[in-house]
């Protein structure tokens, strides 16, 4: 087993099996579309928002006594990823909730034995497939700030037995594990939600072990995006309004300490016009922004502190 790592205390798993659990008032109002607004000014209220959403994708995700509900790929309107997990070994389906863009670990080098860090871990997708990687005797961590998602990827690892993969609760800004404490960082379509990505940067080296890397899943633009749809809070949540631009993102992770800090891979990302108001379709129309699913990948030196 790999070094000792400290963590915050892991939060009770609960349940949707009550009698209020299905009422026809919780139906309806699950039910009414959201009304679009703009960003929050502050970034504890983007992350509260952020925050709602994704703790409603958990919940209506799962089989419970109010059945199954229907899953959006990052957002109501927008399918970034298609089929990237077909064939992928460690898939597991019940931790698929169409949220990632891109497919991290298959560029990360994983290797057996080593401890990978999943940020922004979800229901376990991409832990469990690192953790089919890592083997028996490495280990898997995953930290989310959304306690459903916490819930619901424990679940599933209780489901598989597996006993080196942890989920905590926590913020990627404030990391609850020591420095220089894990080989690999991965992440999926989560660091374009954080606020503060470069202290999310800053936290990703501070935790990576000399000699460590990261290969992350993002999204990111190129062009000048409007600002109309940068001041959106449904494409923030949808990983459009809080991306970056292409090389001001990898300057920032530069800027983290990183080294070698390169795209492995690069696609377009089409957003449907239903997507958008009409304003903001013409307005990003006429800007030739385009934005882009991108996985990168970077170093921590060996010599590094």
């Amino acid at each position: 087993m790999n070094d000792e790592i400290n963590v915050l205390t892991p939060v009770e798993t609960t349940s949707c099996c009550g009698p209020d659990c299905c009422d026809d008032t919780a139906a309806v109002e699950t039910a009414q579309p959201e009304a679009r607004q703009e960003i929050p000014q502050t970034n504890a209220a983007i992350k509260s928002v952020v925050r709602e959403k994704y703790a409603r994708i958990a919940v209506g995700a799962e089989s419970s006594c109010c059945g199954s509900g229907e899953v959006a790929c990052c957002g109501d309107d927008l399918s970034m990823i298609g089929d990237a997990y077909d064939d992928v070994e460690g898939y597991v389906a019940e931790a698929d909730l169409g949220l990632g863009c891109g497919l991290p670990t298959e560029y990360a080098n994983l290797s057996s034995g080593q401890t990978v860090l999943d940020l922004g871990a979800g229901a376990g997708l991409d832990a469990f497939v690192a953790r089919r990687i890592v083997g028996d005797h490495g280990r898997v961590l995953g930290i989310d700030m959304t306690q459903e998602m916490v819930e619901k990827a424990r679940a599933n690892a209780r489901t598989l037995s597996y006993d080196n993969v942890d989920f905590y609760l926590g913020d990627i800004e404030a990391l609850p594990f020591d420095e220089a404490t894990v080989d690999v960082v991965i992440s999926n379509c989560v660091l374009n939600l954080v606020p503060d990505k470069a202290t999310a940067f800053a936290e990703m080296y501070r935790v990576i072990k000399p000699g460590g890397h990261f290969c992350v899943s993002d999204v990111v633009y190129q062009g000048e995006m409007p600002e109309a749809v940068l001041r959106s809070a449904e494409l923030y949540v949808g990983c459009v309004a809080g991306a970056m631009e292409r090389e001001v993102y990898l300057e920032e992770l530069h800027k983290a300490g990183f080294t070698n800090v390169h795209v492995v891979k690069e696609r377009a990302i089409d957003i449907p016009d239903e997507a958008l108001p009409s304003a903001e379709q013409e307005a990003l129309r006429q800007s030739g922004s385009v934005v882009l699913s991108v996985t990168v990948y970077g170093e921590k030196g060996i010599g590094a502190s």
